[in-house]
């Protein structure tokens, strides 16, 4: 560790288990990777970021599947859907 002291005298002193500070270190390794650099993990913000991308494209499935079951429904009903520029 940076400080002299071990993974096991940190949990100690943070209350935490071993586990936890080894983590912390292989994060903050990450963390202060070069850009160029090949990561074998995410930043905290990577993480972040991936999560909130994926809930994005669950909801924007979500939306898609709606709308193509509505367009099944209205097709299925013989309607035309007007729109502004097939009005005439």
């Amino acid at each position: 560790m940076q400080a002299g002291k071990s993974a096991k005298e940190l949990s100690k002193e943070f209350g935490c288990c071993t586990k936890t500070i080894l983590s912390w270190v292989a994060q903050a390794s990450i963390a202060q990777a070069p850009k160029s650099s090949i990561k074998v993990g995410l930043t905290t913000a990577e993480g972040e970021e991936l999560s909130r991308l994926r809930r994005q494209v669950r909801q924007l499935q979500m939306e898609r599947d709606i709308l193509a079951k509505a367009t099944a429904w209205f097709a299925a009903k013989g309607e035309k859907i007007s729109t502004p520029s097939s009005s005439s």
